[in-house]
């Protein structure tokens, strides 16, 4: 009896945990948006539009099992509200693109020069094919033969590297000649923590709720 109260305060104390971990990590991205739009100044020059755009594309985190501003909405609600947040998500990341590779042709630059243009474009193709591939959760027809599990275990998966891969790019963002001459040591370790924390907390809700739900079904 001792032992079960002892393993259920335990599970609770991880659930809490958990929890405030991904509600921390909604308003660190949030800072870190609003830091952006300050640093950046959209409008200000062609440029500017590009970290602004890039990093609302980006830096959100997805619907959350648990820490979630949405999580105890209607299943539908939610997966409207995830459909309208990758709308944006593929629109913003798209004229984010446009803008460099404008402004890029502008000033008569190379382009794909670095890592981080490399990846970033990378990053819009799977982002747009992300999109194109959740189709079929909605319109379940477009899917024959698979099951709506299914479906939605690989658009789980298919997701998380998505994300990742954006984390990864914002990442390589913060490294680049503009970020580093506009920032100090410590806002540039703060800012990285954003897209590293997300990753991770990102990676290890969507692995358990997704484990946990195998077992279940097994």
């Amino acid at each position: 009896m001792a032992q079960g109260k002892e393993a259920e305060a335990e599970a609770r104390f991880y659930r809490c945990t958990r929890t405030a971990v991904a509600a921390f990590t909604h308003v660190l991205c949030i800072a870190f948006t609003v830091f952006l739009v300050f640093l950046s100044r959209p409008g200000s020059s062609l440029f500017s539009w590009h970290p602004f755009l890039m990093t609302l594309a980006v830096s959100h985190p997805p619907i959350l099992p648990h820490g979630s501003p949405v999580r105890k909405f209607a299943h539908k609600t939610k997966g409207r509200i995830h459909w309208v947040l990758q709308c944006m998500c593929v629109t913003c990341a798209i004229a984010g693109l446009v803008v460099i590779v404008h402004n890029k042709n502008v000033n008569d630059k190379p382009h794909l020069t670095s890592w981080h243009g490399l990846l970033g474009l990378i990053t819009v193709c799977v982002i747009g094919l992300q999109s194109v591939a959740a189709l079929p959760l909605i319109y379940h027809p477009l899917a024959k033969g698979w099951s709506l599990a299914k479906l939605k275990r690989y658009h789980a998966a298919s997701g998380l590297v998505t994300y990742l891969l954006g984390c990864a790019t914002l990442l390589l963002g913060l490294c680049s000649a503009w970020f580093t001459a506009a920032v100090s040591d410590y806002t540039w370790y703060l800012s990285a923590l954003c897209p590293a924390l997300s990753a991770l907390v990102i990676m290890d809700q969507v692995s358990r709720t997704y484990t946990a739900k195998k077992r279940l079904q097994s």
